[in-house]
């Protein structure tokens, strides 16, 4: 756990943490990303499939690195964030 957290953290992705992340719909929203720790995803690796609060569905996520998005995105993310429990 803590070496893909460390890779991750290198390839630029803010993990081990609340991690702004993507649904498969393309809604952008702040979640606990902690690799390892799950209680309410189904951990796929990388993914996981866990509950979207902006389209109100279920769906595959994956972290985005924040580098990647605009300052509007990153703030919209930051606006939506899902249960806070890992």
């Amino acid at each position: 756990m803590v070496a893909g957290t460390v890779v991750a953290r290198r390839l630029g992705y803010k993990v081990g943490g609340n991690t702004i992340v993507r649904c498969r719909e393309g809604h952008l929203f702040t979640t606990i990303w902690i690799p390892g720790v799950k209680l309410k995803a189904i951990d796929l690796g990388v993914a996981r499939i866990q509950h979207c609060p902006v389209g109100r569905h279920w769906s595959l996520v994956l972290p985005v690195r924040e580098s990647d998005l605009t300052e509007e995105e990153r703030r919209a993310a930051a606006a939506r964030h899902d249960i806070r429990v890992p």
